[in-house]
């Protein structure tokens, strides 16, 4: 049995624990409701539903939203987790391109045309989004 300096275990067991750490930033770097959206920024859209992002942290969607003048702007939304997302009845074909929806949320902080999305009404159902934000329907 070959024995293994002591100065070795330490240099291996800083390099293990430096790549451990470095595979754990993504959590630290995951963002709270707070950090992005402002609660006090209300929103209500109307709009058709063109891309559907089924992924992990959150799930997003986009929706052509036409102003007063015509204008029409792509807004990107925030959904919850597609884990938790199913538990509250949702599936990747809830929604689809070309669907008309109406969506309560919370703008972005930026002033950007994103928001997370607390409520979706789609065909006369409301559901929830899964939000992070705390207060919830």
């Amino acid at each position: 049995m070959e024995v293994v300096p002591v100065k070795t275990k330490v240099i291996a067991l800083v390099i293990a624990s430096a790549a451990v750490l470095a595979g754990a930033r993504p959590v630290f770097a995951h963002h709270s409701f707070s950090a992005e959206f402002d609660a006090k920024q209300p929103i209500t859209l109307t709009g058709t539903v063109t891309k559907i992002e089924w992924a992990n942290p959150h799930a997003w969607f986009y929706i052509d939203v036409k102003d007063e003048s015509g204008k029409v702007t792509n807004w990107g939304l925030e959904l919850g987790a597609p884990n938790a997302l199913m538990r509250l009845g949702w599936s990747r074909n809830s929604l689809k391109p070309g669907d008309v929806i109406t969506i309560e949320g919370t703008r972005a902080k930026d002033g950007s045309s994103v928001a997370n999305a607390r409520t979706i009404l789609l065909n006369g159902k409301r559901m929830f989004a899964g939000s992070s934000q705390s207060a919830t329907p």
